[in-house]
């Protein structure tokens, strides 16, 4: 799904009004609408006050609307119109004559300077005073009143972006903090940053019926990586494969102390539907790697604790993966370069590869093209440097995979894929469970074994980040998330390839 600006956003709108044809009070009424149907899921008991912020502007002239629509379905709504600026605009005109005649409580008009009014405690509060194209930050008296709305005992539900929010940089002044957001049509850019969780609280999306050609048609940089998207990438397997038409995969991985991460990167490669698994490791870990995963081969490294060299011919493996667990030594320094070197395939890096790039920037050289790289924000951070803000740091993500040519993962509550296209496929499956010790070792075996199989990186990518994130929904669901751990991700990969594959 494209993710569009808010320019995008309001071409598209005016595309649907010109081509359907619809006026645009039908379409704010449409959109009104598609929030009311939401709200009332949601919300099922009519015994709560609901209180309705509405703007001046087209926001607020669907604020409007949204009051007339619940008052008919029997909520007790109270709307109120703040007067910031001077001049309504058409739309909202013209739903402010329609509520006079909807069965709701009497429109309470509130201007700069007045007394905050009073709201009951456990009410619900409906924000439609400022929609996504507000161009500056909200000052002084109305800033003082949104912070005050937020202080209240009250349930906030922000129409289409909370109030003050922009959806296309980083907000740094007031906006009123959402418990729900429901957004029109496709979510925004700054719904995927962690910046914005205070704001947002959970937010959804659902189509209002705006334009499909101009939808499919225009440029864009931005997705969200669904279902939809990503069910067709999935493969078929034919009666007379074998375990050589998945591939063989590679992973350097563990040290003493951690391989405990090479197990779980080889399970989730395994897991993934790779034919045949080797996993290079010191020799401290040989007895282990074949008692606990009895289906993966071992490559024992001539160190006693640490990854040295790698001796063996490369060219037999379709993927390899490097970096769970291996620790930041210069003796595997300099066997992770030998590797790096000696590859013709795409590889997967991982945790301390990462911190080994971060500390040897003349390696970025040997990366080759269309590799993986897995960082979190702190090893992002130590190979790229900080960022002010959660959007400076994903153009800073873009333009990294664009300059080293690779695929740059940056793993979060909404892991963002930049690709050398330039393009950014923000991912949203996954839960605050999986904010646990080994789930990036998990990831890794999983792309490596995607990769192995014959996925190409961007599909890989795609369908790894899915998987592993929907692998750790299923896992919440059995467990619930403060029980979660990195292995039950991989013992749910069953359940979430199953679930993909049956999807509508």
């Amino acid at each position: 799904m494209k993710i569009f600006n808010t320019e995008q956003i309001r071409r598209l709108d005016a595309a649907t009004i010109q081509r359907e044809p619809i006026t645009s009070h039908a379409l704010m009424e449409r959109a009104s609408k598609a929030f009311c149907d939401w709200f009332a899921k949601q919300f099922l008991h009519h015994d709560q006050k609901i209180y309705v912020l509405c703007g001046i502007g087209n926001n607020g002239g669907d604020g409007l609307a949204i009051s007339r629509l619940l008052a008919a379905d029997f909520y007790d709504v109270y709307p109120i119109q703040l007067q910031i600026g001077e001049n309504k605009s058409a739309d909202n005109l013209a739903n402010l004559k329609l509520l006079e005649f909807g069965s709701t409580h009497s429109l309470k008009q509130i201007v700069e300077k007045a007394d905050f009014p009073v709201f009951p405690t456990g009410c619900i509060i409906i924000d439609a005073v400022f929609g996504s194209g507000l161009n500056k930050p909200v000052t002084g008296y109305w800033a003082d009143f949104f912070q005050q709305v937020n202080q209240l005992n009250a349930t906030r539900v922000a129409v289409d972006i909370p109030s003050g929010m922009f959806a296309d940089q980083s907000t740094s002044g007031v906006s009123i903090h959402a418990d729900w957001t429901f957004s029109f049509e496709m979510p925004k850019r700054a719904f995927f940053f962690a910046e914005n969780q205070h704001r947002l609280g959970n937010w959804t999306f659902g189509s209002i019926g705006l334009d499909k050609d101009f939808i499919e048609n225009e440029p864009c940089c931005n997705f969200l990586l669904d279902e939809k998207t990503v069910k067709p990438l999935l493969r078929k397997r034919h009666r007379h494969d074998h375990k050589g038409s998945f591939g063989h995969a590679l992973l350097v991985a563990g040290s003493y102390g951690k391989i405990g991460a090479a197990i779980l990167a080889a399970r989730a490669c395994l897991r993934s539907g790779a034919g045949l698994v080797t996993v290079h490791a010191p020799k401290c870990g040989y007895e282990i790697l074949q008692i606990a995963i009895p289906e993966a081969m071992v490559s024992v490294d001539e160190h006693q604790f640490a990854i040295s060299n790698l001796h063996e011919d490369l060219s037999k493996y379709k993927a390899i993966g490097i970096g769970c667990g291996i620790d930041t030594n210069e003796l595997t320094a300099v066997a992770l370069a030998d590797v790096l070197q000696r590859t013709a395939v795409p590889v997967v890096l991982d945790a301390d590869a990462l911190n080994l790039l971060a500390g040897h920037p003349d390696f970025f050289k040997f990366l080759p093209k269309n590799s993986i790289l897995t960082p979190h924000l702190r090893e992002f951070e130590r190979m790229f440097g900080p960022s002010a803000n959660d959007f400076e740091r994903n153009d800073l993500q873009l333009r990294k995979a664009k300059e080293l040519g690779v695929y740059l993962i940056l793993k979060g509550a909404n892991t963002a894929i930049a690709t050398p296209a330039g393009d950014c496929f923000f991912n949203n499956t996954g839960n605050p469970g999986m904010a646990t010790g080994g789930s990036g070792d998990v990831l890794t075996g999983i792309l490596t074994g995607l990769l192995a199989q014959g996925y190409p990186p961007l599909e890989a990518c795609q369908l790894g980040v899915y998987l592993h994130g929907l692998a750790g929904d299923l896992a919440m669901n059995d467990l619930q998330q403060e029980a979660l751990l990195a292995s039950d991700i991989t013992d749910h990969l069953g359940k979430a390839f199953k679930q993909l594959k049956l999807s509508e």
